[in-house]
């Protein structure tokens, strides 16, 4: 291991920050031109933002409700990220790196299930009042 630090980390300051913010919507570009998913994602998130005002009874559950939706596209970007290294890594069929795609995949499914036991949750209560 290298006792140099990487000549790819930033020194600090104001500086960063700006260069934090520019490589953080450089990744959100990047995800809504070359993921199909994370647009189909976007959408959902576009549509039930909305919702969230009305199904949440309180401040709380609706920060819960958009936090759930935000959890999503989160998980959705890391999973790209994964997804875009293991194929500048291969392109070949890989064991390992197959795994590691899957295992992104499995993440992105357990956060939409979540998101939904939340929604379904607080609507059913919307509904019928049992919270």
């Amino acid at each position: 291991m290298s006792s140099h630090p990487s000549q790819h980390k930033s020194k600090g300051g104001i500086g960063r920050v700006f260069k934090a913010a520019s490589y953080s919507w450089s990744g959100l570009r990047a995800a809504l031109r070359y993921e199909a998913a994370f647009r189909q994602e976007l959408l959902l998130v576009l549509l039930m933002a909305p919702v969230a005002f009305w199904v949440g009874q309180d401040t709380i559950q609706i920060v819960l409700l958009l936090s759930s939706l935000v959890l999503v596209l989160i998980v959705e970007l890391l999973n790209s990220a994964i997804e875009a290294v293991a194929d500048a890594v291969t392109l070949e069929n890989n064991e390992l790196i197959g795994r590691a795609k899957d295992l992104g995949s499995a993440a992105v499914f357990l956060s939409l299930l979540s998101a939904g036991a939340l929604w379904l949750t607080l609507l059913i209560n919307k509904w019928f009042n049992f919270i």
